[in-house]
């Protein structure tokens, strides 16, 4: 999984899958949810992100991660 802010556009992208998306809609006002060819959720973008979520932070609880976390 992936999450991406894109300040110049004030959207944040969550990557939840490799798979490519063949499918998006837009769920509420400026949210798209990318599906995969088998209706699987796989990306979630989000605009106006400053305005909709608290970006500041971010809190990880209980991840199973397998390698080191890369904050860039």
């Amino acid at each position: 999984m992936k999450i991406n802010y894109y300040a110049e556009t004030d959207s944040l992208y969550i990557d939840l899958s490799s798979k490519p998306s063949v499918d998006s809609r837009e769920v509420s006002d400026g949210v798209v949810i990318d599906y995969d060819e088998e209706g699987n959720i796989v990306g979630i973008d989000i605009d106006h992100a400053s305005l909709k979520l608290e970006i500041e932070e971010l809190v990880l609880g209980k991840m199973p991660l397998r390698q080191p976390v890369a904050l860039v």
